[in-house]
């Protein structure tokens, strides 16, 4: 066997070590405050508070992590890359730091040193708000990273993915739908409306906690929200003055006016 073989397995080994030593260590947390996917993950359909942004690539099976700190544990999925830092959900982030949500007593800071641990993607399963724990993608911009996952034959996003005909992450664009993709015959989803057609979302809105106020917003426009906003349901303050809300509120006067008139 040639020097260059024994250094290329010397090297392989080396490298094969990395990365299951990676699978857990310390990491300098930040928070981070507006939801965002790299890979088109639907924030209406997730727990956006439990996030992790973390430099490396979103991957088509690693997608679980935990992070520890002073006792406290929390665990995050990972739907998005970040230029750097190993950023964090900022409620994610208070909670670990100060023991309490970020909309109960939010707190300011930096980087702090935490503990993770990669996990296998069913102990996440309480983070993802679709039948069956699927990853909700987006149809129209999450192909090529699903598409790098359906040719990696077991990975776990292969095995357990569903599409929305909904464009961005923040779900303010798009038709609330699933679509189906016959792959690998076709490389486009077919919904029942067209693909990607870029109409006002309003019935899956997604919620960021703002740093370091703790305020609860909608993403998609920064209007102020209830504390106990949920992503995927509308609560947020002028609901109130909606068409929907406006026709039942005029059909109750008319009722109760037609009552008056038979009394």
């Amino acid at each position: 066997m040639g020097l260059a073989t024994l250094l290329s397995l010397g090297l392989g080994a080396a490298t094969a070590v990395s990365q299951v030593a990676a699978a857990s260590g310390t990491v300098w947390a930040t928070p981070h405050d507006s939801y965002s996917s790299s890979v088109g993950v639907l924030g209406c359909r997730i727990d956006t508070d439990r996030v992790a942004y973390w430099p490396s690539s979103v991957d088509c099976t690693n997608l679980c992590v935990s992070l520890s700190y002073e006792g406290r544990s929390v665990k995050l999925l990972r739907v998005d890359q970040s230029q750097g830092a190993h950023d964090v959900s900022y409620d994610a982030w208070n909670y670990l730091y100060t023991g309490y949500g970020a909309t109960e007593k939010p707190a300011a800071g930096g980087a702090v040193a935490m503990e993770y641990e990669d996990l296998d993607p069913s102990e996440c399963a309480d983070l993802i708000h679709t039948d069956g724990g699927k990853l909700p993608l987006s149809a129209s911009n999450s192909m090529n990273f699903l598409a790098s996952c359906l040719a990696q034959e077991g990975s776990w996003v292969s095995k357990n993915y569903v599409l929305y005909n909904i464009l961005d992450s923040i779900c303010s664009w798009g038709y609330d739908e699933e679509c189906t993709l016959d792959w690998p015959a076709a490389n486009q989803a077919k919904c029942a409306n067209p693909l990607g057609t870029p109409v006002t979302l309003t019935s899956e809105p997604v919620y960021n906690i703002q740093y370091p106020s703790g305020q609860k917003v909608l993403a998609s426009t920064g209007q102020v929200a209830s504390s106990d906003a949920k992503n995927g349901s509308v609560s947020f303050g002028t609901r109130l003055t909606t068409p929907s809300v406006i026709f039942v509120g005029a059909v109750t006067a008319m009722l109760c006016q037609a009552i008056l008139c038979l009394i």
